[in-house]
């Protein structure tokens, strides 16, 4: 298997890369942490003039036309700089799932807005009683001869707070655990009802709870076929968690970096903490995590892109490794800093609680192990 990157995908993360570098630098974060709503419109704006919001849609829609692959070395910069812009929410989630929708309208009125950065969208499908099980839905949308009504809450939405648009699931028919009887709909947040809860997270991003009081919806809100939503949104998902397993592996790479750099300055008993023979025994142990990490993250990418049928249990086995790995190199990281390894000031901390939250999505290492397991190793 050809690992290497093309001509256009290494100009895509050699771009990526100079721009976290020159404008993005961790003072530059923590001041975009303290925006209206966790990020900067500027950077926002930049990402759409240089064309990234563009990247995993097809031409046919304004799209770049990329794959997971592309994707993925997006994210996996936007973890070496911890990037704080909602690209997760807009693009790989609501956006992808307005594209794969085929909804001319949507696709028009709110996915191209969002290309063009005009726009903010979130998907909003997380229930306090479902945990990390997006096929637990218990909200509710009513059918009438107008379109459609909206009651029940969602909680932990990113980009909530922000969005101008959501893509909202709802149980239309089956009962509440039925992956068959979910539907989709585009709603806007102005619309009467709706009620936005804004929660900060240790990482500095902000999500909110929504609750959907009825909501009165027209026909044409409806995203793909009525009760057949799971279709569309269960490759989304798997997308997003190699996404986020490859931001994750960004975090990883900085954090074993920034370890490696600092113990060759940091001085004890006269001489760089370097030279002990222990912490170099632990700081091989973390890049070799990071590179067992980055094997797992490969690996997912190429099985989800041929379609193999083990693909969905790799994912999950993959979001495992990540999580763990992670868990790891964080841990070493902030221990051989020292306590100032935890403080504000410094951004190691800052790192090992972003990698924390992105285990936590769709599916945290233990919930991805449950799944791993019932996919690769099925009853009976």
């Amino acid at each position: 298997m050809d690992f290497s990157l093309n001509e256009d995908q290494v100009l895509l993360r050699d771009s990526i890369a100079k721009y976290v570098v020159n404008d993005y630098a961790f003072a530059e974060r923590q001041r975009v942490a303290g925006e209206a709503h966790g990020f900067c419109p500027n950077h926002w704006s930049a990402f759409a003039e240089f064309g990234w919001l563009t990247i995993p849609f097809a031409e046919e829609v304004g799209g770049y036309g990329g794959g997971i692959e592309d994707t993925a070395i997006l994210m996996e910069a936007f973890g070496n700089g911890l990037v704080l812009e909602p690209y997760l929410a807009n693009v790989l989630l609501a956006g992808q799932l307005i594209a794969r929708s085929g909804s001319q309208p949507a696709i028009e009125q709110q996915l191209v807005p969002m290309m063009e950065g005009q726009r903010q969208l979130a998907l909003a499908a997380h229930e306090r009683q479902a945990r990390q099980n997006l096929a637990d839905v218990a909200m509710i949308a009513t059918a009438n001869p107008d379109g459609y009504v909206l009651d029940g809450t969602k909680v932990l939405v990113l980009n909530g707070a922000a969005a101008d648009t959501l893509v909202v699931s709802a149980r239309t028919s089956g009962t509440q655990l039925d992956r068959d009887g979910i539907s989709l709909f585009v709603v806007e947040t102005s619309a009467p009802g709706i009620r936005r809860t804004t929660l900060p997270l240790m990482d500095g991003t902000q999500t909110a709870n929504i609750e959907f009081s009825n909501v009165q919806l027209e026909k044409s809100a409806l995203l793909g076929e009525a009760g057949g939503g799971w279709s569309l949104l269960e490759p989304v998902v798997q997308e997003a968690r190699i996404a986020i397993g490859a931001q994750s592996l960004g975090i990883m790479d900085e954090l074993f970096k920034k370890t490696l750099e600092y113990v060759k300055t940091r001085k004890q008993f006269g001489v760089a903490i370097g030279s002990f023979q222990a912490l170099q025994h632990r700081l091989v142990d973390m890049f070799m995590a990071t590179q067992q990490a980055r094997s797992a993250v490969y690996r997912a990418i190429c099985e989800y892109q041929q379609n193999d049928a083990s693909a969905a249990s790799t994912v999950a086995a993959m979001k495992v490794l990540v999580g763990r790995y992670g868990e790891q190199i964080g841990t070493e990281a902030i221990q051989m800093h020292g306590g100032m390894g935890m403080t504000d000031e410094l951004d190691i901390g800052h790192y090992v609680k972003a990698g924390m939250m992105l285990n936590q999505w769709f599916g945290s290492s233990d919930d991805c192990l449950e799944e791993f397991a019932a996919l690769a190793y099925p009853p009976g």
